[in-house]
């Protein structure tokens, strides 16, 4: 079984009628996860057995918006999914402002980054991830720039208005949304900005975790992996509802299976593993 994940900015049309039919197709090839589409481009992340994901690559690419997408793949034993869900969105990744990357991203390969560190290079690794990413894993170096959100990234300028004459290097995940940032400090003024290509992913297909320390944070079932494919991992224990990383375990009230909450989650899930437990144990009282 395989997980990939993609996205692409591009224009895109009538967002709802292309949702409804990506979700029917997904579905007809027993795929699970979550697509994002937007006027801006599409966002996804899926598994799927083998051939059904090699028919969904195929497919995509055949669409000449989606020719050139980059898929980042993994091995999985079982599905990082619980369903399959394709969403309209006002962006693919929310950030509040009007930055529209398509075409003006200036990358920096995974090689030549690795080269550059190697050398030590004066390079500025600027992570566009969520503080709790940033804690499990980063490159080593790289500026922590306190994002409890992505949108919170347009606040740190004043933070790092004095890099604006270095080369800076954004990365995140997979790309999407240094992707994103990099463009915006671009628009600011920060000319020598480079993003990751394929962002932590593709670094760790290519170059394994030479300059990273810890794990790397997907928002799936899998939790936090290693980012080299060919290290065995050991899957983080996360919130069943909001990806983050727990360590608390519980029983569920109705199905009485063990799973792992944070706090928020499970006082909104009643002490029950899932929506479908809580709201069948609602109708149990009544």
């Amino acid at each position: 079984m395989k997980y990939i994940s993609f996205y692409k900015y591009v224009n895109i049309n009538e967002v709802e009628v292309f949702c409804k039919e990506h979700l029917a197709f997904c579905n007809f090839l027993g795929l699970k996860g979550k697509v994002l589409v937007a006027p801006e481009g599409i966002n996804g992340c899926l598994t799927g057995e083998d051939e059904a994901i090699r028919t969904y690559e195929d497919s995509l690419c055949k669409d000449p918006r989606f020719i050139d997408v980059e898929f980042k793949e993994a091995f999985v034993k079982k599905h990082a999914f619980l369903r399959m869900l394709v969403k309209p969105r006002k962006e693919i990744i929310t950030s509040f402002v009007t930055v529209f990357p398509a075409g003006s991203s200036t990358y920096i390969e995974p090689e030549a980054l690795k080269t550059a560190l190697d050398k030590g290079e004066e390079i500025i690794l600027l992570d566009a991830r969520n503080d709790f990413e940033y804690e499990l894993g980063k490159f080593k170096g790289a500026h922590h720039l306190d994002l409890l959100q992505f949108s919170d990234f347009p606040k740190v300028l004043k933070k790092i208005e004095h890099l604006k004459n270095k080369k800076i290097v954004t990365y995140c995940t997979g790309g999407v949304r240094c992707e994103k940032f990099s463009s915006y400090l671009r628009e600011q003024g920060f000319s020598q900005t480079y993003q990751l290509h394929g962002g932590i992913i593709k670094y760790g297909e290519v170059c394994g975790d030479t300059h990273f320390e810890g794990k790397c944070f997907v928002f799936d079932r899998r939790g936090a992996i290693e980012i080299n494919p060919a290290k065995q991992t050991q899957e983080e224990h996360q919130c069943g509802v909001c990806f983050l990383p727990q360590t608390k375990e519980y029983f569920c009230n109705h199905c009485h299976e063990r799973f792992f909450s944070c706090e928020k989650c499970l006082t909104l899930l009643e002490y029950c593993c899932s929506k479908m437990c809580r709201n069948i144990l609602r109708k149990e009282k009544f």
